[in-house]
């Protein structure tokens, strides 16, 4: 079995490296940015290991001796899946690796938001000392906090939000009543974005999704009320998001994603004064990078080992590696 890793922004792979090595897997490795790219270094591998590089059909059409993509991460968007299905290839992720460290990544934002965190650092490295400095800010106790997407993420977010906040309200129409936690409160998405003073997003990106966090949803929220998404950067209309901050209605946001990455510099979204940025980094622990690793590489030796990966998320044609 030979796999291509296609990219990776790891210090090294030593850890993949010693997995497949063990396994009787060659690996061969490249720094892909285009399908073209993983074509030409695809060649005679039965996998690939995928961070970022695209992959679909033009890909499966060229190397059909691909028959399984594993992902770093728990999202999958740069897969296409529909494309993966109709070619016969497993398409497999890391869903269950970082989960509490996006949820605290995603509840130290929101905080840090609340109480104007980085409003005061930035006003006191400006000569600026005072505890109005930042405006005016309500008592996060008595606030309600909404969670867009009740997964394994954002149920840890509402257990670890639940004695901070006076509600936690959710919206997922994926999850059932019954498991819904019973100190998280049903409401409809429309509700959400009513009633939330802060909303945090912890949804995958898929077509339901992209750009789900429009104009009309940001109207619908409080004047004063912030939005934290460490989910995906193309859930949000950024252009919306700006036009709500500009004109005062949103007190700030809170973005670990964006819809391009890295943002150039100059970007409106990186120079707003109400924006608080940080660099895809919410599930990043040592502990949750090597366990990301892992899992991924994981997959591909569990196929060709059991003729099915970990975690799948589109069952292929070949059950043997």
């Amino acid at each position: 079995m030979k796999i291509l890793i296609t990219d990776y922004d790891f210090p090294d792979i030593e850890l993949e490296r010693a997995l497949f090595r063990d396994a009787g897997v060659e690996l061969v490795t490249a720094q892909c940015r285009s399908e073209d790219e993983v074509i030409a270094a695809a060649a005679g591998c039965d996998g690939l290991l995928v961070q970022y590089a695209p992959v679909n059909a033009k890909v499966f059409e060229a190397r059909p001796e691909i028959r399984i993509v594993s992902r770093y991460g728990a999202g999958f968007d740069t897969v296409d899946i529909a494309d993966a299905e109709r070619h016969g290839v497993w398409v497999a992720n890391s869903p269950d690796y970082g989960v509490g460290e996006v949820a605290t990544h995603a509840l130290a934002m929101t905080l840090a938001l609340l109480r104007h965190i980085a409003f005061y650092d930035r006003d006191i490295k400006a000569g600026r000392w005072h505890y109005t400095s930042a405006g005016k800010m309500q008592r996060v106790g008595d606030m309600t906090l909404g969670i867009v997407g009740l997964g394994r993420i954002g149920k840890r977010m509402a257990h670890l939000a639940r004695n901070s906040f006076r509600r936690v309200i959710a919206c997922d129409p994926h999850v059932i009543d019954g498991d819904f936690p019973p100190y998280v409160e049903r409401v409809t998405l429309q509700e959400l974005f009513e009633q939330a003073d802060a909303v945090s997003l912890h949804v995958p990106l898929n077509d339901e999704t992209r750009g789900m966090v429009n104009a009309s949803l940001l109207g619908r929220m409080k004047t004063g009320s912030v939005l934290v998404n460490t989910s995906r950067g193309a859930v949000v209309d950024i252009d919306a998001l700006l036009a709500e901050l500009d004109a005062g209605r949103l007190d700030g946001a809170a973005l670990d994603v964006l819809p391009a990455e890295p943002p150039e510099t100059d970007a409106r979204i990186v120079q707003h004064p109400r924006v608080l940025l940080t660099p895809h980094a919410a599930f990043y622990s040592e502990v949750a990078g090597d366990e990301l690793r892992r899992k991924a590489a994981q997959n591909l030796i569990d196929w060709k080992q059991t003729g099915r990966p970990t975690y799948v998320v589109v069952k292929g044609d070949a059950q043997t590696g």
